[in-house]
């Protein structure tokens, strides 16, 4: 094993983040694409909770990219650090809203636990070679 491979831990850390993304892929492009189609369950689902549709479209807009992120090793902990975000966002809206959602509860812990377990590599893609020594002078 090379020096500079990512250290996302043992083998079966990296094969269980591995199944976590290939299961939310499919998940997000089919919704995200769901919410841009104006698919009648969603058409009705943001009318229940009055965000209006602008709300929808910005969900959307957000899950496709993200889904496609989830596909890149480098960006994948980037991809499903902006996902915690949304459904983070989700739940307290299903919440607030008086309409729980059993998906939303599942789905938040699976893509923060992929953002905690890639961590290492959105680091590495957010810190600029000049942050990292600017960040080891500050050590001194």
């Amino acid at each position: 094993m090379s020096g500079t491979a990512p250290a996302d831990g043992s083998r079966a850390v990296r094969v269980a983040l591995l199944v976590i993304q290939a299961l939310l892929v499919p998940f997000y492009l089919a919704a995200g694409s769901a919410k841009l189609a104006g698919a009648e369950q969603m058409v009705e689902f943001f009318d229940r909770i009055g965000a209006g549709h602008w709300l929808r479209y910005l969900a959307g807009t957000v899950e496709i990219p993200g889904a496609l992120g989830l596909l890149v090793p480098r960006l994948a902990g980037l991809a499903a650090l902006g996902l915690t975000g949304l459904m983070t966002g989700a739940v307290i809206t299903n919440l607030v809203g008086g309409t729980p959602s059993l998906l939303a509860a599942v789905l938040l812990p699976l893509v923060a636990v992929l953002a905690w377990g890639r961590r290492e590599r959105t680091a590495a893609l957010l810190l600029t070679p000049r942050g990292r020594r600017a960040r080891r002078r500050r050590a001194w």
